[in-house]
């Protein structure tokens, strides 16, 4: 009898030391995973900043470019090769297309205006038609497939511009540049909003894509000026190319968007059309809009107002815009940094950004010189990073407590809100000044933002939301049915234990947690409620 009772515990202790055996391989197992998953991740940050920064450095270098095609048009002895005759003012003795060029080139004829407003409105145009459609395809899809998608028609696009003859051939190269933006912008910010979903590991991500942003659109014109002066007009645009493939193998190394079913465990989207009648949502909506106004308006406008108020120089026209990127990498920097003090402090900090960019708005007509011009257009930019740092992490957290946490609409709402300002600007900003003045522009959209701003209050008590038990943790507390599930919970129960009061026990935490589940119904996943 003793001898089958030690035999019995002995069999016992050896089925306990192999259950711990596999638990702590599987622990090692989840941890090599989980460790895995981060590198994942920053790689498709790279992947994503990538996409943006060639988004926007495609959609300026085309500025030297383009008066030459224009007189080449119109046959009337516009310089076709890299350089234009010098112009009497130049001191350089070099063409009179700077290296630095303006944000829009100016033009001779009423014609080129309109040709050249309708070519730089025709991608925001079709990225406004295309992206309600977009945002819903990827949210059924997921972000990888979407990304390489729009990679791919950035590609054909940046091959159409370099061997474009004319300028028909311009306007579908750029048009389809449009369409390739939809979806490569949208599934890139919405999967950075899905991998890096705790603050302020969001916010600092997020940062880095908008630093990526504003880093593309003002290297773009000096990058395509010196390549198209000294190399000719395909090389810039065959480097873009080449950059542009290499970030789509680069995407199918680190994800491949069919592989291994990535969606497989993800819930249903919320419809866009559920998300744009959100006052929440819609209000974060018309503070992209307003706020990029003033970019969108100036950009075409101030070449021409400079040269005629203060006799700029072609150069000084060149690098009106370039003191302002380190403004905005600044803005992006402080706001980062004071969301992850105090993150309840959002919508301030957005309110802050529209009041100071309206209050610059308004100084820009009252500027004399190249120096003083500067000012106000750094502190627009610095407005807009302020706005745009703080708001769009926003709608992603909107969509956390109020919706599901999948963020291809969401994000769609916020690329429809660009494209509004940037498609009016071209066409719209030339004809107000024309009838009313510069001023009159300026200070039209100084008011509107500060004007806007206090509508930023109704975002004041988003911080004290609690996110709602979506329908994507209610399948997560199912138990996990791939890795990414066991990832993710993984992740949640260690910021749950942080975030735990010193002295409440896991095993309480856990009770409460499933007391709350206890009568959620599909109608409340949606729903919010107030600390």
């Amino acid at each position: 009898m003793a001898e089958a009772e030690a035999g019995a515990a002995g069999r016992a202790r050896a089925a306990v030391a192999r259950l711990s055996e596999a638990v702590g391989e599987r622990r090692r197992r989840l941890g090599t995973a989980m460790g895995e998953a981060r590198r994942q991740r920053r790689l498709l940050l790279l992947v994503v900043c990538v996409a943006l920064l060639l988004d926007n450095m495609l959609y300026m270098v085309i500025v030297p470019i383009v008066p030459d095609y224009i007189a080449a048009m119109r046959g009337g002895g516009g310089a076709t090769g890299p350089a234009a005759p010098a112009g009497a003012n130049e001191s350089g003795g070099g063409g009179n297309r700077s290296l630095l060029p303006a944000r829009y080139p100016p033009a001779t004829g009423g014609n080129e205006d309109v040709q050249i407003g309708v070519l730089f409105a025709s991608k925001a145009m079709l990225q406004l038609l295309v992206n309600p459609l977009s945002g819903t395809l990827i949210d059924r899809v997921g972000y990888e497939l979407p990304l390489l998608a729009g990679l791919a028609v950035m590609f054909l696009s940046t091959l159409t511009f370099a061997f474009a003859a004319n300028y028909a051939t311009l306007f579908a190269a750029r048009s389809l540049q449009g369409l390739g933006s939809a979806f490569a912008d949208t599934a890139g910010i919405a999967l950075i909003a899905d991998r890096y979903s705790e603050e302020p590991a969001r916010s600092r991500a997020l940062g880095t894509a908008l630093a990526c942003i504003s880093f593309g659109s003002l290297a773009a014109p000096p990058f395509g000026g010196v390549l198209y002066q000294f190399a000719g007009k395909r090389v810039p645009f065959l480097v873009l190319a080449a950059v542009c493939l290499l970030d789509g193998l680069l995407l199918l190394a680190v994800e491949p968007p069919c592989g291994a079913g990535a969606r497989a465990n993800m819930p249903v989207g919320t419809p866009i059309h559920r998300l744009m009648v959100d006052p929440y949502i819609a209000v974060v909506a018309g503070a992209l809009t307003t706020c990029n106004i003033p970019l969108a308006f100036l950009e075409p406008t101030i070449a021409n107002w400079m040269k005629e108020s203060m006799g700029a120089s072609e150069w000084e026209v060149g690098l009106t815009w370039l003191p302002a990127f380190f403004p905005h990498v600044l803005g992006v920097y402080v706001t980062v940094r004071l969301a992850a003090a105090y993150p309840h402090l959002q919508w301030f900090y957005g309110a802050l950004g529209m009041a100071i960019i309206g209050a610059s708005s308004c100084l820009v007509p009252a500027c004399r010189n190249f120096g003083q011009v500067i000012v106000p257009l750094c502190g627009i930019c610095f407005g807009i990073a302020l706005v745009d740092t703080a708001l769009l992490p926003t709608l992603a957290f909107l969509v956390d407590v109020r919706h599901v946490s999948v963020y291809g609409s969401v994000y769609a709402i916020a690329d429809i809100s660009y494209s509004v300002a940037y498609a009016l600007g071209p066409i719209v900003a030339g004809q107000i000044v024309h009838t009313m003045g510069f001023a009159q522009l300026n200070l039209g959209m100084g008011l509107a933002n500060v004007l806007y701003a206090p509508v930023l209050l109704f975002l004041k008590n988003v911080c004290q939301m609690k996110p709602s038990h979506s329908e994507r943790n209610i399948l997560l507390e199912e138990g996990p049915k791939g890795l990414y599930d066991t990832i993710k919970m993984e992740e949640r129960k260690g910021v749950g234990k942080s975030l735990r009061p010193v002295g409440e026990t896991e095993e309480n935490g856990t009770d409460s947690y499933r007391r709350d589940l206890t009568g959620v119904s599909e109608e409340d996943s949606s729903d919010y409620e107030y600390s």
